[in-house]
Parts: C-alpha cells; structure tokens; sequence
C-alpha cells in the first residue's frame, strides 16, 4: 500500500494523512514517543545542512527528502560561518538560515534544530570561531565566564531570530525540538566537576530561553532534566535514556562516514543501516535521524579535522551532488513506509519479546486493535528459522523482518527490492574540445617574504598560527634574519636548517630558495623537518610557509590543539668530531597572515592582475592558473576533474569550491574487493580507494557523442548496445548557481606543491543506467531521476547471476522474452513498475532456486 493511501492514528482519534504535518502548537514527550498536539510519534529525520549546499538546491533535497518518508530535516548551526568576526554576523547566501528553516516549512516537514553551538560536524574547528580562543583566558566548554558569555549571546540570537519569525512549533512553525551543547559526554572526564557543572549550566540557559519545545542533549548520559538524552553512533538499539519520561531517540544514525586527505573512502552498506534502524525500532526507538541524509560539500575553507575532504558525500541517501543514492534511499524509503503504518501500534502497543537463541529473536506490539511484530537476528553467519504461530519463518543473517500483522512479512532489511543506479559523467558538451582548456597563468608574489623577511609584525618568540591569523587564511609565513661573519665557524660545517612543527603543510625556503616542503601523514601533527642548507656570509633569510588544512574539531581542549611553527628552529653545524647548534626560536620573527594573490583577489572574474598565456608552466609550486569555460548543457550536476594537480584551492567565478589535493595519495592496503555487510559496521569496514588519491572516484564515462561524431554511429543503434568506459576522476562539485548558464565562466586554481592543469576538465553526472535484482512475488519500481529510460540492456527471468553493469543469464530462463516485456513497460517512461511473477513472464523450470527477475535499464 501506498503511503499517501494511508491514514495514521492517534489513540482517539485519526489522523488523515494530509493533516500529518500541520504544524503543531503544543511538543512534548513521554517515554515511549515525541508527541505532538497529544499525539505519539513514529518520527524519521535527516540531516541536511545548509552552508554545505546553496539555497538553490535546498527544495530539492528536501523534497527528496519528504519523498523518501522523512517526516522532520536536521541541522547544526554553524557559529564561525555566522560570526567570523566577534559582533559582525553574515546569514547571506548559503549561510541563510532562516530562508532554509523556511525552505523545509514549505514542504510540510518538521525541523530539528541543534544550535549547540558546538557542532564537530567535521567543520573548522567544530563551529567555533578562532577569535573566541584568543580572548583572554578562555577556555571552551567549562565554567569559564568569558566562555559562557559568548555562547549565550550567541545561542540567544539565534533563538531570538528564529521566534521572531514565528519558527518554532508552539508558534505554529515546524521546529519540534532544539539541542543544546553536542556530544559533551564523549570527552567530558577531563573537565572534572568543572564539566558537570557546566553541563547544568547548558540546560539551564537553554531553558531560560522559553522555545515551547523539547531541548534534547545527545550523548549526555547525565543530562539534567527537562533535558531528552539521546544517543549517536552505528548502531543505538541497546541505548537506554537516563530518565523513564524520555523516549529512545537516535540523534545520529551515521549512515557512512567522512572522508580525510590521504585516506580511504569509507562505505557503509544499505542492508546494515536498514538493519540498525529496523532494530531500534524493534527495541523500542520511535525517533531516528540520519547523519548525513545529505552531506554535501565543504565549500571554501569550512572543512575541519584536520584534513577532512572538500567532499562531504558521507555515502548517504542523497549523494554529494543531490542525485538519489540507490538502492539506500529507495530501501530505506521502504522502511519509513512500513513504519509509519505502525505508528498507532509502536507509540501505544504493549511490547513483549520471545528469545529463540542463537541472537534469534521476536518483538511483538500489541494493542486491541491488533499486533505487529519485528523478527530480528543478529547472528553474522547463519540465517534464523523463526517459528511462531504456526508458521515458519527465515530470517537471514544480520536482518530483520517486520510483520505489520504478525502474519505477513511486509519488509527484511538484507532483501533489497529498489534498483541500483550507478552513476556516470558526461564530457562538457558545450565546449568544442572540452578536454582541453585554454590556460593562462602568474606565480605568487612572494619577494618581500623570500627575500626581505617582511612581515606585518614582529615579535621575539613563536606564536600558535591560530593566535596569529585569527584563521583569516590557511596561511602564514614565519620569516627571520640570521648573519654570519665571513670567519664564522657555522660556515665551515655540513649545515642544515630543522624545524619542529605542527604546521600541516610546511614549505620551506632560504635566501630565496625553496629547499622543501613537508605534511602531516599517518594522523601525526607534530614532525621534525631537516634539510641541509648552505647559508652564506651576511645576511640570510629564513621563511617558513605554514599551512592549515582545516583546524580540530573534536575531543577535550580541541581549541588548543597547535597548528603552526611553534618551535624549537635551529640551524645545526657538523663535520667529523663537533656540532653546533644555533637555536632561532626566541630570535625576531616576523609574521605576514595569508599570501599577495589571495589578498589581490586573483580568484575574482573581475581581477584586473596581469596573467601571461606564454608557456605556462607545469609542476611549479606557488602558482595560479586561470581558464574559461562554457556551462555544461542541460540541468544534471556539475564536476570539475582537478586530474593531474598537486595541492591548492580551487574558484568558479570567484566562488570557492574548495581545497583541491590529488597529489595525497591513500595506502595500498586495507581495502576488500567485496563487502559483507553482516557483522558490526566500523569505520575501517568496507573500503575502496587504496593507493589512491581520496576524492578519487571509479565512474562510468559516456562517450557517447564523441563516438557518433568521429565514427558516425547512429544513436538509435548505439544506445542498443550501450557501453561504458571506467575512468578514474579527482571530481570537485559546482554547483549550477555558480555558473553563467550563457557566456564565458572563470575558473581559477592556486597550485602550491606544483600540478598539470591540462588535464583539468568539467563533466556532468547524472544516472547512466538502472539496475535490480529481485525474487517472484515482489515488485520493482526503475526510474531514471526525472529522465526516460531510453534502452533495455538485459533482463532475464529465471536465475540470473551476476552484478549491476555485469549480470549473465543462468542455467534457467523464461521462454517469454523478457526484454521485449521490459521494453514495452518501461522504454520512453521516466519510471516504470513490473510485478516479478510468472504470469508476467513465464515459469522457467529452475528446481532448486527461487525464481528472479535481474534487469539493467539505459537511462
């Protein structure tokens, strides 16, 4: 049944399904459900966050979202994009928070609003703005005054913004709960009884503010009342809330994880995550909301870590670029089906549990009106034979099935029924030859630094880079004079200049030169860096480049975490029987924040800098190139391919789309051609991209109208026997609002570590073909996200075997022919539903095997 056919219940009374999110006046809660306007409530969430789209994309997502069955959108508010400047707040653009709380209002949904204001979140420095650290004896999240201070005058504007346009849900508006602080349990030992008292402080300030809606604090196990404790993590079944008047809440169920710059990409797989969340349920959970449902992009330099990727994809059911993740979203979209038709009975049933061992187990809701029950087995390697009134049951390993009226199974989380959509890039096909752009280029100007040591100030000791540039820039230059007498004994010796840093990037240069540079690797912060130097008599200058990728954004005292140069330098002298040693830390130093191409605005369209078009170079360290380009055709989204380039940061018509860093490449090892997902999910589980850079991604490339054009192949043919070509691209997303659909778009790269921008393309990703793979007796829906599917590729009936792009028919097949039936269902339509059974196909003899239905369909 479809969900718009259905109607939900109250105890009392029913609630029509188009009244489901009618904002409500009074939130509250018992132990067992959120309840709204009196109302127990099954609620699903999402997080989407707002500055990692643009205001363009947000309907999109959350329409997507709605029609995935979500019922409510999360998001962290983000204190150092608000406020980078102490007092000077920005809420323009993609920061816009209250035009996105409005955004989801539209489309009928509730909001979670987590204001903390600390976020993690993988952001720059958690959401905390620099300049908080650097106010005078200030220390994050304790009893600190100053803190305190500045958190509060910050989470009550935000409050005071959202109550004055009438946002909250006792104002009729659709945020049902706010969340103060963030995950403070996790690293709350080391702050003492300075800790607990804090946490009491959050709750009460937050109280204070009088939203008319639940404050919740997730991973607070000590949470003061009214306070709702909640729980994040891989899996949240066994979490127990701290009070018998607070309802199991999942705050954050992770549905993959991030990625970080020389790393792997992590994959979380569909059945695990239908898995933990049907189990939850089956425990008593009544809300659950998905960290990330989309995660996005890291645009400009808001990523944290360190070296968290400018993609933030977080493998959730709505990729990067907006598209549907599939088959996550449409399984999971399942799922919030089958649960919403047990609202009544989840919120208001008696519960009881049958153990039939071997981690095999049944949970049954009772009410008068009737009982559903939940079949779970947690056993990673055999599947489960449930018995129970009369009938019998299989249960695979690592599943849950729901029986909506304990008779008939209605969903099992390791049985996909929704396509497989793999996704492809398409060429610019508005450029003539768009594999090669036209570049131009300058180098960054950097003769004061290289060769004066001029800075903006000076000072006798090494200082935090975060103290220094208020993180107004990545980077940060550490310069310093250092003479030697024609007769000095230094100058005999094999010379070599070291530096103990915890800059994440380090170039290093004398006298003009540059004699090297170095970055973090194994999650090590703090490195030795030594290369030999021959300084000469008189003056030589030492300048140190340090470069941020990102600040920490989790644990105890994250805030003081080093970044920078922070000593000791020295210059060491050896030949065979001494060493010296000359120690420069508490020489004059002299700091210049950020470098003269980002203070010239070199990424802007409209710069009026001289770049030459003659023999641009390649492989040179501290470079910009700039190029133009035509909008890609069409409506699909946008990638820009940064193959070939070392470490940078990349502009679309002065919007930065992020730090670039191709170069860093992942270890070979710990990757696993296949992924069981039975068994606990961890974040090393499930990887892919070894020895590869880590926003590096296996695609399927159309050639489609190079081929017709070059070799005159007809399309109608062609696409009968469609065929991919795998390629490997280092993609970046732009977004269409950055891009003038008519004329010319700039793109500008700074290049530090030295790349090749030839190889430097745009492309456009969109579904290339649709695929499944489903037992008789079910239903499958394929759909081309909005586009007709234009070919049958393959389908069999009988016992297929094989994979997405790669299916082989089996021993048994349909004597009716199954491509001509899908041709005729679904060729020309944006989607198409097939019932899987014998009377639509025929019955092949396959003794032995249950009969399917394996299809790929060209979109």
């Amino acid at each position: 049944m479809k969900r718009q056919e259905k109607q939900v219940k109250g105890e009392d009374t029913i609630i029509p399904l188009e009244k489901r999110h009618v904002y409500a006046t009074i939130v509250s809660h018992d132990g067992r459900a959120i309840t709204i306007d009196g109302h127990r409530r099954v609620l699903l969430s999402g997080s989407i966050h707002y500055p990692r789209s643009t205001p363009e994309m947000w309907p999109d997502l959350i329409k997507k979202g709605k029609e995935g069955g979500l019922d409510a959108i999360e998001t962290y508010v983000f204190w150092n994009a608000h406020e980078p400047t102490r007092r000077q707040y920005d809420f323009s653009g993609k920061l816009d928070l209250i035009r996105f709380l409005k955004t989801i209002q539209d489309e009928g949904l509730y909001g979670v609003l987590r204001i903390g204001p600390y976020a993690c979140a993988e952001w720059n420095y958690g959401g905390f703005p620099v300049w908080l650290h650097n106010m005078p004896g200030m220390v994050f999240r304790t009893t600190n005054k100053a803190f305190m201070d500045e958190m509060q005058n910050f989470t009550t504007m935000i409050v005071d913004m959202v109550k004055k346009e009438n946002l909250f849900a006792s104002q009729g508006g659709p945020i049902i709960l706010a969340q103060i602080e963030n995950e403070y349990g996790n690293v709350m030992g080391p702050y003492g009884e300075s800790g607990k008292s804090y946490i009491k402080w959050c709750a009460n300030m937050a109280q204070s503010l009088n939203v008319g809606v639940p404050w919740i604090m997730c991973q607070q196990n000590d949470a003061p009342q009214p306070m709702l404790n909640t729980c994040n993590g891989f899996y949240c079944d066994d979490f127990v809330p701290n009070n018998p008047n607070t309802p199991k809440m999942w705050t954050e169920n992770w549905t993959g994880w991030f990625k970080q710059w020389g790393g792997k990409n992590s994959h979380r797989t569909t059945e695990d995550v239908a898995f933990s969340v049907a189990r939850f349920f089956q425990r008593g959970g009544t809300f659950n909301n998905y960290y990330m449902y989309h995660g996005g992009t890291n645009f400009d330099r808001t990523a944290g870590g360190p070296y968290i990727t400018t993609s933030y994809d977080y493998d959730a059911p709505l990729d990067e670029y907006g598209n549907l993740n599939q088959p996550k979203y449409g399984h999971l979209k399942q799922l919030h089906d089958v649960l919403h038709s047990m609202e009544k009975i989840l919120t208001y049933g008696n519960i009881s549990t049958i153990d039939f061992g071997n981690s095999a187990s049944a949970t049954i809701y009772r009410t008068k009106e009737g009982s559903s029950c939940f079949f779970g087995n947690g056993n990673e390697n055999s599947d489960a034979t449930i018995s129970f009134q009369g009938e019998s049951y299989v249960v695979p390993a690592w599943s849950v099935t729901i029986l909506p009226d304990c008779k008939n199974e209605a969903y099992n989380t390791a049985k996909i029924t929704t396509q497989t959509s793999m996704m492809v890039k398409k060429p610019n096909e508005a450029e003539d030859t768009p594999s090669t752009l036209k570049w131009s280029w300058r180098p960054e100007n950097m003769d004061n630094f290289l060769l004066k040591g001029k800075g903006e100030s000076t000072q006798t000791q090494l200082f935090d880079q975060k103290v220094v540039t208020n993180d107004q820039s990545d980077y940060l230059w550490y310069m310093t004079t250092v003479k030697f007498k024609k007769r000095d004994p230094f100058l005999g010796k094999n010379m070599s200049l070291r530096v103990n840093s915890t800059a994440h990037v380090l170039h290093a240069f004398v006298n003009g030169k540059h004699i090297g540079n170095q970055h973090v690797e194994n999650g090590k912060f703090n490195y030795v860096f030594e290369k030999d130097v021959k300084f000469k008599s008189g003056r030589n200058v030492i300048a140190l480049l340090s470069i941020t990728v990102g600040l920490a954004n989790y644990g105890a005292f994250f805030e003081s975490k080093p970044a920078g140069i922070t000593g000791p330098i020295s210059i060491t002298g050896r030949n065979v029987d001494e060493t010296i040693v000359k120690d420069l830390s508490a020489h004059k130093w002299s700091y210049k924040t950020g470098l003269n191409g980002f203070e010239n605005q070199l990424f802007r369209t409209e710069s009026v800098s001289k770049w030459s078009v003659e023999s641009v170079p390649f492989n040179r360290t501290m470079t910009w190139y700039k190029a133009t380009f035509k909008a890609p055709l069409g409506n699909d989204p946008v990638v820009v391919d940064l193959l070939g380039l070392g470490k940078g940061t990349a502009w679309v018509n002065g919007n930065n789309i992020g730090r670039y860093w191709p170069a860093f490449i992942s270890s070979e090892n710990g990757c696993a051609a296949k992924c069981n997902y039975r068994g606990p999910y961890h974040a090393e589980k499930c990887l892919t991209n070894c020895g590869e850079p880590t926003q590096r991604w296996y695609v399927f490339h159309i050639l489609l109208s190079y081929i017709i054009k070059y070799f005159n192949v007809k399309p109608k043919k062609f696409l009968l026997r469609f065929f991919f070509f795998v390629l490997f691209l280092n993609r970046y997303h732009v977004p269409r609002s950055f891009l003038n659909a008519e004329g010319d778009n700039t793109l500008v790269l700074f290049e530090e570590m030295g790349g090749n921008p030839s190889l430097v393309s745009f492309q456009t990703t969109r579904v290339g073909s649709v695929c499944a793979n489903v037992y008789e007796k079910n239903s499958i829906e394929l759909s081309c996200d909005r586009k007709p599917i234009s070919a049958i590729k393959f389908a069999s009936f009988g016992n297929p075997y094989g994979n997405c792009g790669s299916f082989e028919k089996g021993t048994c097949e349909s004597s009716n022919n199954t491509i001509d039936i899908l041709t005729q269902e679904c060729v020309g339509k944006e989607k198409c539903s097939i019932d899987v059974s014998t009377e639509k196909f025929g019955a092949p003899d396959c003794t032995g095997s249950v009969r399917r239905l394996a299809v790929e369909a060209i979109c």
